[in-house]
């Protein structure tokens, strides 16, 4: 996982409520286990409509998207966030999420930011034309006409999207402790480290 820091840029205003993972990335593109090329479906019926501001050619390659109340809505899916993340986006700023989407983004190393509807209101208003900065580190939202937003954010969930670490990268980092451990637990308990009688047999 890519660890996140600064995340600064053009921001897609789309602003629509109850964004549901069905809409993320429709269900026809579920068969594949691949993280990879999932991006061309993702928001398909949106991108379909003329108009839409996946199209602005201003927002190509955004990293940040900034959505309604109610986001990631509906079915846990992983390749919600997986499409996401191959679309180029690594940050999504709403009123309110899914609690399952909201994990679903932490574990792929999307950071999930939420301020209340007035302020996400001014950074659609400012997204149109102007880019926006998500500073993790002292949790703050900007924009170039001083806007600043502070969010609120897990501790835990905080220092993982820092230092780039997924579940593998925090059990490798406690890898002394885990060695340790076996050896002390070797020494008081060694009949868990002999074979088994029929194997050995």
């Amino acid at each position: 996982m890519k660890a996140v820091s600064t995340i600064s840029g053009r921001a897609i205003p789309l602003g629509l409520k109850n964004i549901d993972t069905d809409v993320i990335i429709p269900a026809h593109w579920l068969k594949t286990v691949s993280r990879e090329g999932l991006g061309k479906g993702a928001f398909e019926t949106i991108r379909a409509a003329p108009g839409n501001p996946f199209d602005v050619e201003d927002f190509a390659g955004a990293p940040i998207l900034i959505a309604g109340d109610n986001f990631g809505c509906g079915s846990s899916r992983e390749h919600a966030a997986w499409a996401m993340l191959d679309m180029g986006l690594t940050a999504v700023i709403a009123p309110s999420f899914s609690d399952i989407f909201a994990g679903n983004a932490f574990k792929n190393g999307i950071l999930a930011v939420e301020l209340p509807q007035e302020q996400v209101d001014r950074l659609l208003e400012v997204a149109k034309e102007h880019p926006v900065t998500i500073d993790l580190e002292n949790q703050v939202v900007t924009t170039p006409f001083q806007d600043r937003f502070a969010f609120e954010i897990d501790p835990f969930r905080k220092r993982c999207l820092l230092e780039g670490l997924d579940e593998i990268g925090l059990t490798l980092a406690s890898e002394g402790a885990i060695t340790q451990h076996e050896n002390q637990r070797e020494g008081a308990l060694p009949w868990l480290d002999k074979p088994n009688r029929r194997d050995a047999a």
